[in-house]
């Protein structure tokens, strides 16, 4: 899916550019944005992360875009904020493997703002109506309230019964939660 590109009322997804990637590592990589997600990356794991987003565009047709506020005059205008989107689960063996999942990570001074939720919305509906999902899943730590409660948020339910461990990750990033949506669900919910 070659130039993907879709905007809502602040923000642009969109594909990522060679530019982009030291740039988002440099806005992202920090203690903060990390802090559930394996700690401040290493050079080594950077290289794969780039790797597995690019690998899903390929394979797939979606991946965790680039996420940019539109040029309207905020102090973030034009400004990358992170990125969010959609990928398959990729745990083999866990109870969600090769499930659309959806995903976000962002800047610090981006948080509280509402991005990450018009993002997810966003790709909500591309996962339902254009990438035809079943059910899409997020995946995120008991202690991470923020995200649990943007998931929530989106109408997601919690999902205990797909909860797993992942041997990839020390106790202390396990076991990942899960919650779910269905595309019933969505649509009930976008209609509302």
């Amino acid at each position: 899916m070659a130039d993907f590109r879709h905007e809502t009322d602040r923000l642009v997804l969109r594909d990522w550019r060679e530019e982009d990637w030291p740039r988002f590592w440099e806005l992202t990589n920090t203690p903060r944005v990390m802090r559930w997600l394996g700690g401040v990356a290493s050079e080594a794991t950077m290289a794969a992360a780039r790797g597995r987003l690019e690998g899903y565009c390929a394979k797939f047709g979606h991946t965790f875009w680039v996420l940019e506020r539109k040029d309207d005059g905020d102090h973030l205008s034009g400004e990358m904020l992170g990125f969010c989107g959609l990928k398959r689960a990729n745990v083999e063996g866990s109870p969600v493997f090769d499930m659309v999942e959806i995903g976000w990570r962002m800047r610090e001074d981006s948080w509280g703002r509402g991005y990450a939720k018009e993002a997810a919305t966003a790709c909500l509906d591309l996962a339902f109506d254009r990438f035809g999902a079943e059910t899409v899943i997020a995946l995120t730590l008991d202690g991470n309230a923020a995200s649990w409660g943007l998931m929530r948020r989106l109408g997601m339910t919690r999902r205990e019964d797909l909860d797993y461990i992942d041997d990839n990750w020390p106790a202390e990033f396990n076991p990942n939660i899960v919650h779910l949506i269905t595309a019933q669900e969505w649509a009930q919910r976008s209609d509302g």
